[in-house]
């Protein structure tokens, strides 16, 4: 063979190899593609996917669809709960007694934002909670982290690389370019609604460009794919991409991000399910069943059992989760925008201490904190302070009743007579107890019973003249746990 024949080959061969591997790179790339397993990587994309998408929902329904029950108003305005929760409100599992909230949703795309809070009495409990599209808590404000003054903070998108402008406290970046902001205001009994009301009226929100006095940029309408009942489940991919777009790679997902565009995902990426070839559907079927039930499996084991209480509090920040996806997905099937365990930690139970279902329709029950150690405002060992609420036990809706009660916190214990043993107990039953009783009686339902321990600023592990200062801190390892609820003798 002459040498131009030799090389007309070894140029074909090198054409021919070329083609093979971007072939074989098409092939990987391609979701529908025969002959190469991707089961693994789908069952790792569904469980990096699950919180995004449940959060997403979420803002969905509160700050999209104006048909949806839930819809509250929309992206950048500070959305106030305007009334008490009562057993009426069943949208949300085990509603909260103790605050009342208010939402925003911030869209950063175009510009950052600047919200205000006004001053806040000393004696009031507030926080404003910081949460992206992963669902990390990246930020806070409020009595524990800022104080209770007034004052104004911005928060900015990933790709903000401005001055940040006088008059403001403190810049908060956010990964990505959504962001939902939680506030939270102590309520200290119906008679304070209109208190609560007008602090409220005081959580303001501006873009940057009108708090600059400068012109707005413009920002591009989106399109927001409603999600189906198949949006955690085979069609999780085409929301995740979408989610994607607003969510810029960072140095800690290189790796994950170059696995998922092997199946085709990535930001913006089509994703049709129909268009799978029947292997790549069954895998795909199989992983999202098989990272459902790995999500649900760790979300069972967060956290420690004590006296029949769950105590866990598995969120914070990026730092916080170390790159674990399944337990970022468990936090977020635990429950959605929970709060890191420095700003509040939440026990729970359907059990008695010593593991009996909890059942008003059999039983009256005590709960008793001792007092020897603290007052009783700091028992459990709180900051701010501490409530024991109530719930049907299978809907977790509140409890209707006589006095409207749905909970016994710390400060309705300023006013009551002390034991002479030092102790509070909380009375749980269906039925009015005698006498003074009635004080921190908690109307149990005729039937199984939920519980919730709010603890709202914890206090944190200290030594104090020698002695140890109880704290549920670290969770689940500190040095104070629940006591037990046991049957009323």
């Amino acid at each position: 063979m002459n040498k131009i024949l030799r090389r007309s080959a070894a140029a074909s061969l090198s054409c021919l190899l070329l083609l093979a591997t971007l072939a074989t790179v098409s092939c990987r790339r391609n979701p529908a593609s025969e002959g190469i397993p991707h089961k693994d990587d789908y069952q790792q994309a569904y469980i990096y996917a699950y919180p995004m998408i449940a959060a997403y929902k979420v803002m969905y329904e509160t700050n999209i669809d104006k048909t949806s029950a839930r819809y509250k108003g929309p992206f950048n305005q500070v959305l106030n709960d305007v009334g008490l929760v009562t057993p009426k409100n069943t949208a949300v599992p085990a509603p909260n007694t103790d605050t009342l909230d208010s939402v925003l949703e911030a869209d950063l795309r175009a510009e950052p934002l600047v919200f205000c809070v006004p001053e806040i009495e000393r004696n009031r409990y507030f926080v404003v909670q910081l949460t992206d599209m992963y669902t990390f808590n990246y930020g806070y404000a409020g009595t524990r982290t800022t104080g209770n003054d007034a004052g104004c903070y911005m928060v900015a998108g990933p790709s903000w690389k401005g001055t940040t402008p006088p008059g403001i406290r403190k810049l908060f970046q956010s990964e990505t370019q959504f962001s939902r902001l939680i506030y939270r205001t102590q309520i200290f009994s119906p008679a304070d609604l209109p208190n609560v009301k007008k602090i409220q009226a005081g959580y303001t929100v501006q873009p940057l460009s009108a708090y600059v006095h400068q012109p707005a940029p413009p920002v591009s309408p989106l399109d927001f794919p409603q999600p189906t009942d198949d949006a955690l489940k085979t069609a999780f991919p085409k929301y995740l991409n979408f989610l994607l777009q607003f969510c810029p790679q960072v140095a800690e997902e290189a790796a994950v991000r170059l696995q998922f565009a092997a199946i085709g995902i990535g930001p913006g990426t089509p994703f049709d399910f129909a268009k799978l070839s029947v292997s790549q559907k069954a895998e795909l079927t199989q992983a999202v069943k098989d990272g459902y039930a790995a999500i649900q499996d760790r979300q069972n084991n967060l956290g420690r059992d004590f006296n029949g209480w769950r105590v866990a509090s598995p969120y914070g920040n990026r730092d916080t989760f170390h790159g674990d996806f399944l337990r970022r997905a468990a936090s977020a099937m635990y429950g959605l925008f929970g709060n890191d365990a420095d700003e509040g930690v939440n026990p729970t139970t359907k059990s008695d201490g010593i593991g009996s279902p909890l059942d008003g329709s059999k039983h009256n029950y005590t709960l008793t904190f001792s007092t020897l150690t603290f007052s009783p405002s700091k028992v459990p060992p709180v900051s701010a302070f501490w409530s024991v609420s109530i719930y049907e036990g299978k809907s977790q809706s509140l409890v209707d009743n006589p006095i409207n009660r749905y909970a016994v916190s710390s400060p309705m214990l300023s006013g009551l007579k002390k034991t002479e043993d030092a102790t509070v107990t909380i009375y749980i039953q269906k039925d009015p107890p005698d006498g003074d009783k009635k004080a921190t009686w908690l109307p149990a339902p005729n039937g199984p019973i939920y519980l919730v321990m709010r603890l709202y600023w914890p206090t944190k592990p200290a030594i104090v003249n020698d002695r140890q200062v109880p704290s549920i801190l670290p969770v689940p390892a500190g040095t104070w746990s629940p006591p037990g609820v046991l049957i009323a003798r």
